[in-house]
């Protein structure tokens, strides 16, 4: 962990919002294998920075960012859905907390911390990992990115996570691991806190330089 006067307990901040994907769990092989099977049935070259692209737009952004790129005679809708339907399947039976994320969400709850969580994943998607995961039940309010216009390189669904929690940016902590949502968060005014993930790509040094606070593992975080 890095930081000064901050640390990841109050009285530091009085709410948090956390990211999913990568952040609390280490989704980001699975919609690799999401991304290989749209571009393999559509005769594409997928490529990592295609995937970091995709990731960061969200599933509307990403789609309309396919069809223009590659100029698919496609819908936004239709590729959309046929993502979340791919994603839905691997995730009811794939996705599970990273260690020690569950814990630090209870942890921070019982202390009277409300937390949110904003993500660009679809909600049908989310609900297809009960009832081993079940955002609804770990969660006092969920953003996501049908609920907000724009993808994570603008602050809505930071703004609207924390609208909806009933908290100030600037006494909540944003969990990201993706650069874009760490930059994206600390300029609204919230504090920062990066967290590693298994995406290769990751540049974890900029994104400790860019945030109030890192962490490795969810498991370095002290609960006593």
């Amino acid at each position: 962990m890095t930081g000064t006067d901050i640390t990841l307990w109050p009285s530091s901040f009085e709410a948090a919002v956390f990211d999913f994907d990568g952040t609390l769990a280490e989704t980001n092989e699975l919609w690799h294998e999401v991304d290989e099977i749209f571009f393999a049935e559509r005769n594409l070259t997928y490529t990592p920075d295609v995937h970091q692209t995709l990731a960061t737009l969200g599933f509307s952004g990403g789609a309309l960012w396919c069809i223009e790129r590659y100029g698919l005679d496609e819908t936004v809708e239709g590729i959309c859905d046929e993502w979340n339907r791919i994603g839905a399947a691997l995730y009811a039976e794939r996705v599970s907390l990273r260690p020690g994320a569950g814990q630090y969400l209870a942890a921070l709850r019982q202390r009277g911390i409300p937390v949110a969580l904003a993500t660009t994943n679809n909600r049908h998607v989310l609900m297809s990992m009960r009832p081993h995961v079940c955002v609804d039940d770990l969660f006092d309010a969920v953003v996501c990115s049908d609920d907000v216009a724009n993808a994570k390189d603008e602050p809505d669904i930071y703004l609207e996570a924390a609208r909806r929690i009933g908290s100030r940016p600037s006494a909540t902590i944003v969990f990201e691991d993706l650069l874009v949502g760490v930059l994206t968060a600390r300029n609204a005014g919230f504090l920062t806190c990066a967290v590693r993930c298994e995406d290769p790509s990751q540049d974890m040094a900029r994104l400790r330089d860019a945030a109030n606070l890192s962490i490795m593992e969810w498991t370095d975080i002290p609960l006593g």
